[in-house]
């Protein structure tokens, strides 16, 4: 991508460079860039070079990772580079090593911007967040557990009393507690993508309290927008969520045999339109790691078995079948041996269930009237059912988590950290996608306000002549397309009031209000081999083809109100832990998963622009996981992507980078 070369000469725009493997060559001088002396080589923070520009940085975070540096500075942010092996450089000796440390005083490292967080908390008795971003694959996860690993020993360490064994609350320390949760986390939140084996498909933010002394007090996690879709649809490099073939391994045959399920995923079309096995990853070995954590965490013997009867029951959803009744359009149950194994699992009357799926009775005026249904109907009901389920218990298995890591103890602040999804540009992006990458983008609007304009003001306090250059702006266009009122969501959400309104009536509103009139909004580019599209938005990461097929229906998300009723006890159990997330909103009208996803991102910019934040970018070296190998367009393209290179762009622009050495 960039060669080392000698400048011989310069004239009209052009230079002829000598490259140090003895070429000689013309090019014009906007592609010639200053190198740092060698004394620069392998700089721990790369905001002190002396020429910052996209190759000397690219060049620096390459030598490093070849000497297995995998941190390096950039002023604000701490990159970081995935090793794709394991490296000793997380123990309790290392840990100790940054206990207290300043920044400059040891080598860059997650344990370090882990402990300028706490002792920031101490000394300024404030918030704090490690905000941890990066592409499927880059490693957020793994760090994510460095840093409350390093929360959780050294929070122990401050004077902490052993806590007295509480009966019916789990034991272990809450760093073991915390870890404890993470294999069931990840076997009803994580799947195989085509970038990553072992994708986290909902975000989270990780609350660590502590006492005023710095005293580990408790934790609780907030789960963002699970991507209940893919527990009924995978594209084909995909897998659906680890804990349905963790179940069919048929490493526990006794639980086989009580959920009436084969080892064969085949056997269950909706969760084998993908890949069904992971090259990376040993179901068996999982599945122990999950039936483990499930008895750490304190469930009891009884729930542990409901939750595996209601995933049971989820897999079977896919199996139902209805026919066309002769001479009419209604739907009958074709066999009712799949409904009765999901009845049986989830404790209800099979004959209610088909009946209410097949002949749901809706209210009109003050009477309740039966109304027919289309297979396609009776389908996209059994699909947006088990979605349902799915997504609820996950919901209700994150509230019971959260109740058995709360100690009661006295909590004076907290660190939060957030794990959350990456930008995302596949072949066929839909509206999952829109949502993570409009969370990214304001994500970055919120990293470019707190280091560029908090920064600027600075300037204006202690009378420098500046010329303010509001950095947050070029971010704005793309947002309030995506929020403002007549944007993005809010044309959707309105089109999923008309009973009449389609895929193409949708897309029409779109282009009517949007195309020609903002920049950001644009028609896609055919190509061939290239998935349909139906609009381009132009992100800070890059253009992104959006296809709507079935937003309206994702987005109202129908349940059959009949079947709900139904399944009282399943239903009820989930919602009362967790609280409005059940989706009802009042007076009965149904909350659409747009409204809900733009209520959660809210709530967490709110909570985010409480604390005080710390930005770790993490980096996807090789889409081939081979561990030490950079390809230097794909680091390049993440730089341009997460900050790193607008950063430096604001150093070009002539101030010095503000340096938390403190």
């Amino acid at each position: 991508m960039y060669l080392k070369g000698t400048l011989v000469s310069r004239e009209g725009g052009k230079a002829t460079v000598k490259t140090h493997s003895g070429k000689t060559l013309t090019v014009k001088e906007d592609d010639i860039h200053p190198m740092n002396p060698p004394k620069f080589d392998k700089i721990e923070d790369m905001a002190m070079m002396t020429h910052l520009n996209e190759p000397s940085v690219l060049y620096n975070l390459k030598e490093r990772y070849a000497a297995w540096m995998i941190y390096t500075y950039s002023g604000l942010f701490c990159v970081t580079v995935n090793p794709y092996k394991w490296l000793p450089v997380y123990d309790s000796v290392v840990v100790a090593g940054y206990r207290g440390k300043k920044r400059i005083e040891a080598p860059p490292h997650i344990f370090s911007i882990s402990d300028n967080a706490y002792q920031f908390m101490l000394t300024d008795r404030e918030n704090q967040s490690v905000l941890i971003t990066g592409e499927s694959g880059a490693g957020k996860t793994v760090n994510t557990k460095r840093v409350i690993q390093y929360f959780a020993t050294v929070g122990a360490m401050s004077g902490a009393k052993k806590a007295e064994p509480v009966a019916g609350k789990m034991q272990g320390s809450l760093e073991d507690q915390i870890i404890a949760a993470n294999p069931l986390l990840e076997a009803y939140g994580n799947a195989k993508t085509v970038r990553n084996d072992n994708s986290s498909r909902f975000g989270k933010f990780i609350r660590i309290h502590f006492g005023t002394t710095g005293k580990l007090a408790s934790a609780d996690i907030e789960t963002y927008l699970l991507e209940k879709s893919r527990v009924t649809f995978q594209l084909s490099a995909e897998r659906s969520y680890h804990i349905f073939y963790q179940l069919m391994t048929g490493h526990k045959p006794e639980l086989l045999e009580a959920l009436l399920i084969t080892t064969n995923p085949y056997d269950y079309p909706m969760i084998s339109q993908g890949e069904i096995t992971v090259k990376s990853i040993n179901d068996v070995e999982e599945f122990i790691a999950t039936d483990t954590a499930i008895d750490i965490l304190g469930f009891t013997a009884d729930e542990k078995h409901s939750i595996y009867k209601l995933t049971g029951a989820v897999i079977h959803h896919g199996n139902m079948k209805f026919k066309q009744k002769q001479r009419e359009e209604q739907a009958e149950p074709d066999g009712t041996e799949v409904a009765d194994k999901i009845a049986y699992l989830m404790g209800l009357n099979s004959a209610d269930m088909l009946k209410a799926l097949c002949y749901p009775r809706v209210k009109v005026g003050n009477e309740m009237v039966t109304k027919g249904q289309t297979v396609p109907q009776v389908n996209n009901a059994v699909s947006a059912l088990c979605k349902s389920v799915y997504e609820k218990m996950f919901l209700w298995m994150v509230v019971r988590i959260n109740e058995m890591l709360d100690t009661k103890q006295p909590r004076q602040f907290f660190i939060g950290v957030l794990d959350i999804a990456g930008f995302e540009i596949f072949d066929f992006n839909s509206l999952e996608q829109l949502c993570i990458n409009f969370t990214n983008e304001k994500l970055q609007q919120f990293f470019n306000h707190h280091m560029f304009v908090l920064e600027q003001e600075e300037y204006k306090k202690e009378g420098i002549e500046w010329e303010f250059i509001d950095f947050g702006m070029d971010l704005a266009a793309c947002i309030e397309l995506i929020e403002k009122p007549m944007g993005i969501f809010s044309i959707l959400e309105e089109e999923c009031m008309f009973p009449k309104a389609t895929d193409t009536s949708f897309k029409n509103k779109l282009h009517d209000q949007h195309l020609g009139k903002c920049a950001a909004f644009q028609k896609p580019k055919p190509a061939k081999g290239k998935a349909e599209a139906h609009f381009s938005l132009v992100h800070y990461a890059g253009t992104v083809d959006y296809n709507i097929v079935g937003w309206l229906d994702k987005n109202k998300d129908p349940l059959n109100d009949s079947v709900c009723a139904t399944l009282p006890k399943v239903i009820a159990q989930t919602e009362g832990g967790g609280g409005k997330k059940g989706g009802k909103k009042k007076g009965g009208s149904f909350q659409t998963v747009s409204a809900l996803f733009r209520e959660n991102l809210g709530k967490l910019m709110t909570n985010l622009r409480s604390t005080h934040p710390h930005f770790v970018r993490c980096l996807i070296p090789n889409e081939s996981k081979t561990p030490g190998l950079m390809e230097n367009f794909l680091v390049i393209h993440q730089l341009r992507c997460n900050g790193v290179l607008e950063g430096i762009r604001i150093c070009r622009k002539g101030f010095p980078q503000q340096n938390p050495l403190r």
